[in-house]
């Protein structure tokens, strides 16, 4: 039986760059609201958020899915990448939302083995603020 699965996660058609209905921020994160929230309250960088996610590089690769996990899971804003921090407080709870986080944003150009170099895209769906 050959060992090559599929993933369960669809890769986004707009990986490769940030399209031009984005919203982008002074610091240069673009997001698209893929599902509007049901909240009115924005996590801080000092809350606790739970989450599902997917992460995409630019070529398309998937390289990390709480989805393809079926866990959620839950951190402090302040223990993420510069993007996260930045892009969740963004969101309300119930949003889902695509973003293209720049490497000065992620893990760089020249990252720790292991992690991704450049420009990442997550889809991240907000779950709870604590």
């Amino acid at each position: 039986m050959p060992h090559n699965r599929k993933p369960m996660i669809e890769t986004p058609t707009d990986v490769g760059g940030v399209p031009s209905d984005a919203d982008v921020t002074a610091s240069g994160l673009a997001s698209k609201v893929l599902t509007p929230g049901t909240g009115s309250e924005h996590p801080k960088a000092t809350d606790t958020v739970t989450v599902h996610y997917s992460g995409w590089t630019t070529d398309g690769r998937l390289f990390d899915s709480s989805v393809e996990r079926g866990q959620t899971i839950s951190f402090p804003l302040s223990g993420v990448i510069g993007g996260w921090t930045e892009g969740l407080q963004l969101m309300t709870v119930g949003e889902k939302r695509r973003f293209w986080i720049p490497a000065k944003l992620a893990y760089g150009e020249n990252p720790p083995p292991g992690y991704p170099a450049g420009m990442l895209v997550f889809d991240v769906e907000l779950f709870g603020i604590n």
